[in-house]
């Protein structure tokens, strides 16, 4: 922990914004996120994890709404979130296979046939942390219907999935 009980490279500010009040970067865990153009009302940092070569990129968001600085106990929270991310992806995916089988969501017999097989049809994974410590997995990939044109998202509270939907252009 680092003096001001952050876990070590979760500092906030590493280079000045145009905005004096935002940094430019956060570090959280060993990955960078740098600040990306978002509306006025809100401040948005997304990065990608390190992975080995050949694999896919796994993303992280940070999203504070309003505008504003990092808290450290947001940066805390996020950081929690990046040491146990394979294992939060593996619970994400359990919940979809057993969810996503409710008849609410409208799959067709031959999804719901992929919903057995031993990887389930979601892929490029990134995590979006919100400043009130809410968090959700994005599916950014799928061949399901639910998940055109934006992926699936699993929402957490916690380290318990808690809700899952299919992503449109009105969310």
């Amino acid at each position: 922990m680092s003096d001001n009980g952050a876990p070590p490279n979760s500092s906030g500010a590493e280079e000045p914004d145009v905005d004096a009040q935002l940094p430019a970067t956060v570090r959280i865990g060993g990955v960078v996120l740098r600040r990306v153009e978002s509306p006025p009302s809100l401040a948005c940092w997304t990065g990608c994890f390190p992975e080995p070569a050949g694999a896919v990129e796994t993303g992280m968001s940070l999203v504070i709404e309003p505008a504003a600085r990092p808290e450290e106990a947001t940066l805390h929270f996020a950081h929690e979130i990046v040491s146990r991310f394979d294992a939060l992806v593996d619970q994400a995916l359990e919940y979809c296979r057993t969810r996503l089988r409710e008849s609410h969501f409208g799959l067709t017999p031959d999804e719901l046939s992929w919903l057995d097989l031993p990887e389930l049809p979601l892929a490029v994974p990134d995590a979006i942390v919100w400043a009130d410590q809410t968090w959700a997995i994005r599916f950014a990939e799928s061949r399901l219907r639910l998940a055109d044109p934006y992926g699936i998202l699993v929402t957490f509270n916690g380290t318990q999935p808690v809700d899952v939907e299919g992503l449109d252009d009105e969310q």
